[in-house]
């Protein structure tokens, strides 16, 4: 069974900082790209950020960029999203997607296998 699970997530206060992880099992990540996505409450799914299998390439939404940071361990089939200076807008439930090739999308319908998502609060 392919599976992705985030944990991490969490209640910060605004200007904190929290790493998420996403573990894969039942494949390996070598030949994936890593989505991360987020919704909030009655928006959209929306994506935040990507990294390209073997690590060399990144995409960020505009909301994240310079805050936010992709990475990836391949030898722990697991990948990670570093968010610095959180703020209240950031709260949503958080998951991970691969998509299978060496591009990276930040768009939802190109990604075939989901995490179930972790909560990300964002208040104080």
């Amino acid at each position: 069974q392919l599976q992705l699970v985030e944990s991490g997530g969490g209640l910060v206060q605004p200007g904190g900082s929290l790493r998420l992880s996403c573990a894969a099992s039942g494949f390996t990540l070598d030949y994936y790209s890593i989505g991360w996505f987020r919704q909030a409450p009655g928006k959209e799914r929306e994506g935040v950020s990507c990294i390209s299998s073997s690590g060399s390439m990144t995409k960020y939404a505009d909301s994240v960029k310079g805050r936010f940071t992709g990475s990836r361990d391949n030898a722990k089939n697991t990948a990670y999203l570093q968010m610095n200076s959180l703020k209240p807008e950031d709260t949503a439930i958080y998951h991970c997607a691969a998509l299978r090739g060496y591009h990276c999308s930040i768009y939802p319908g190109d990604f075939g296998i989901w995490g179930q998502g972790t909560q990300v609060t964002v208040s104080s």
